[in-house]
């Protein structure tokens, strides 16, 4: 059992769901904006998005195996705890679920075209393992594009059903502000993406892999991550300015966990070389993306 939760990552999937939630009760609830699916309806959503991300997880490890046998042996689960059989049985039973929940809550809310999201979303975690993984950037770009549309998920199916022409003003400004942490989660991700790939560049280099350090080299997407990570920088910079300004928890909560662990990656993404190295830096991006997220919750006590 240890082994089937930790090759869906059960950690990032419970992180998922807490996110989701987040923007539920910490978001939605508090500024009283209309909304379509009670609690219930709400948590069969977040099992659909959660077990298709833990297929995604699953597919990854099966079509990961020879790159993970060199770059992380000891969490290589595939063919050593887990039959690939049993792999690929699970990938479609989670699929299975996660689609058909989707499908459910569609036609639940009157919108059977918004299946759609979650028919795209397992379809993009499908075509990323097996064809895309070993494109330069493309993979990169399409996993984080998932992490990125988490947010806008839930403001989909909602959200956006809820609208009508009393409240569109209200609605489109908490919709709008779902898409900036949209944004800001790919750019963080994406740089997160690469800087594995940087950590992995053994392995992938093995497994025939074509991926942006293996291309460019490990200097040169260095200083690529660099110039990348003046977006999501600039981007909270001119939050900052726009929007916090006034609150200053808002303004140290940002500076001091948001802000200064990307200076930190700033800095140190110059000189990387070593896998520890890159291993630490990803980590802090990881951070990144969870105070950012679990800002969600925050906005509350500084909009109101």
């Amino acid at each position: 059992m240890l082994s089937y939760l930790k090759l869906i990552r059960a950690g990032n999937l419970i992180f998922i769901a807490l996110t989701m939630f987040l923007i539920k009760y910490g978001l939605f609830e508090p500024f009283g904006v209309a909304i379509t699916l009670n609690l219930f309806g709400f948590s069969l959503l977040v099992l659909a998005v959660v077990t298709v991300a833990a297929a995604g997880y699953v597919i990854n490890d099966i079509y990961d195996v020879p790159a993970d046998l060199n770059n992380k042996p000891e969490k290589t689960f595939i063919n050593n705890k887990i039959s690939e059989k049993a792999g690929y049985r699970l990938f479609f039973i989670l699929n299975i679920v996660g689609v058909g929940l989707g499908f459910y809550l569609s036609n639940l809310i009157g919108k059977p075209g918004f299946s759609a999201f979650f028919i795209f979303g397992s379809a993009i975690l499908y075509l990323y393992n097996s064809q895309f993984q070993q494109t330069i950037l493309i993979g990169n770009i399409l996993v984080s594009l998932i992490v990125g549309l988490i947010p806008i998920g839930v403001g989909l199916y909602d959200l956006l059903p809820a609208i009508t022409p009393q409240n569109q003003k209200t609605q489109s400004t908490i919709f709008s502000i779902l898409i900036d942490y949209s944004i800001f989660a790919f750019l963080v991700n994406l740089l997160r993406e690469i800087v594995k790939d940087q950590q992995d560049i053994d392995g992938d280099y093995n497994a025939g892999y074509k991926t942006l350090p293996i291309v460019f080299g490990k200097s040169r997407t260095n200083k690529i991550l660099f110039l990348a990570c003046l977006l999501p920088l600039g981007f909270l910079i001119y939050y900052i300015y726009h929007y916090l300004f006034e609150n200053i928890a808002a303004v140290i909560y940002t500076l001091l966990l948001l802000i200064a662990p990307l200076l930190f990656f700033l800095i140190n993404i110059w000189t990387a070389e070593k896998k520890t190295e890159y291993s630490r830096l990803s980590m802090i991006l990881k951070a990144v993306l969870f105070f950012g997220l679990v800002s969600i919750g925050l906005l509350q006590f500084i909009l109101l």
